[in-house]
């Protein structure tokens, strides 16, 4: 625990611990300075007095050392520069080789393994070379040697320093980044749930209540005169609305909590129920005719292409009814086209294009289906036909929707896989 304050402190104050090195080096070079490294049984004390020179020069060369951090390649020189004139003066070089061997492994914690690779190199054949031809040793002494072990030792051990900090920065970075896009992605599937969720309302209420409006209208207008009529109409109003609250509580029940046992489970609409939409469209007093399903699409389409079929045809005819006018008449088709289903609904309705494919002036209609479509990669075109009439067509990739399926799938057990045992999914 100690240890760790004191690591803690030295990195809050840099400065400081360059200054106790110094003084730790500066100790060392001048009690080095006091031996006598040719001893019968190794170093030999009192028997050596250091030069005034050669002290001055130990002292600068450690002082520098304080500044290591802020210009390592000018401490370099420096202190290389003093172990060389302590060289030229005669003196032996263990003692005042600390210095550059100190101020060559910040080089290399520092700097990039190119620089180290030339500073190191430079730095070793300089101080051997000027041990070997200047020291008061023999060239071949152990001394001279040393310098060339202990520079080469340096630059190592600096290399590796720096290379595990980059790998310690970079794991550190990969596990940030990872974070901020695991977040992102959080965000990004809240959002699209939530304009699912709206596309389902806007499509459940829309379609129902022009029902009920147009039922409602019907039953008013015919009340006094045709009581019978008007009882009929109140009862396809009563059925829309029963349908519609029965939708509603489906799409509200994806809001649940997955253990909440209350939640619906009844599957999402698709077109194995489009015949009863297409027959509450004609209840409401819309002719529609549907051409013969291929049998590719009868065979089952995946659940998302299929409700999102489902969903344009819903749209498509709302649209029709609220604004192609009273004696419009539509046409729906769902056909295989390759890869592709593609969904067509036509009508020779009169009214106002910009409604239809608006959905009333500023409504979403058309704006989900595009949503709803683009997001399984296919495209929703609406417009205005030639010679009257409205005409949408989406094409749903079914391909693309089982790939994407099946990636999800495979993605999320991945994630769940590296993630291991004990941590959720995010």
């Amino acid at each position: 625990m100690t240890f760790a304050r004191i690591h803690g402190w030295l990195r809050a104050h840099p400065l400081a611990g360059d200054a106790a090195l110094a003084g730790v080096v500066l100790v060392c070079m001048v009690v080095g300075s006091f031996a006598d490294p040719h001893g019968s049984n190794g170093p030999v004390f009192g028997t050596r007095t250091p030069s005034v020179t050669a002290l001055v020069l130990a002292v600068l060369g450690a002082v520098s050392l304080a500044l290591r951090r802020r210009n390592p390649l000018a401490v370099l020189g420096l202190t290389g520069g003093v172990t060389v004139a302590d060289l030229l003066a005669g003196n032996s070089p263990a003692p005042i080789a600390i210095a550059p061997v100190v101020a060559l492994y910040t080089v290399a914690a520092h700097t990039d393994r190119a620089t180290t690779y030339r500073v190191g190199i430079t730095t070793m054949g300089v101080l051997t070379a000027t041990a070997m031809c200047f020291g008061d040793a023999p060239w071949y002494a152990q001394e001279n040697v040393a310098v060339l072990a202990w520079t080469g030792l340096a630059a190592t051990a600096g290399d590796a320093v720096r290379s595990r900090r980059a790998i310690v920065e970079s794991i550190r970075e990969r596990a940030e980044r990872a974070e901020r896009t695991r977040e992102e992605e959080a965000r990004r599937r809240v959002a699209e749930e939530r304009l699912r969720i709206a596309r389902d309302l806007h499509d459940v209420v829309a379609h129902h209540i022009a029902l009920v409006n147009v039922q409602a209208g019907v039953a008013a207008h015919v009340m006094d005169k045709r009581p019978d009529q008007a009882k009929e109409a109140l009862a396809h109003v009563r059925e829309a609305s029963r349908s519609a609250l029965n939708e509603l509580r489906a799409t509200v029940g994806l809001l649940r909590q997955s253990g909440d046992p209350e939640a619906p489970t009844e599957p999402a609409p698709g077109l194995a129920l489009l015949d009863d939409l297409l027959a509450g469209f004609r209840r409401a007093g819309l002719p529609v005719e549907l051409a013969p399903l291929d049998p590719a699409v009868r065979a089952g389409l995946p659940a998302a292409v299929d409700l999102a079929a489902y969903r344009v045809i819903q749209e498509a005819l709302t649209n029709v009814r609220k604004h192609a006018g009273p004696d419009a008449k539509a046409e729906v088709s769902v056909v295989r086209v390759g890869p592709n289903t593609e969904v067509t609904v036509l009508d020779n309705g009169t009214g106002n294009g910009d409604g239809a494919a608006g959905g009333g002036g500023g409504g979403h209609g058309l704006l989900g289906m595009r949503e709803r479509v683009s997001a399984l990669g296919g495209t929703c075109t609406a417009g205005p036909r030639y010679g009257g009439g409205f005409r949408v067509q989406a094409i749903l990739p079914v391909k693309t929707a089982d790939t994407a399926r099946t990636a999800l799938t495979r993605d999320a057990a991945a994630v769940r896989a590296a993630e291991g045992p004990g941590e959720g999914c995010a």
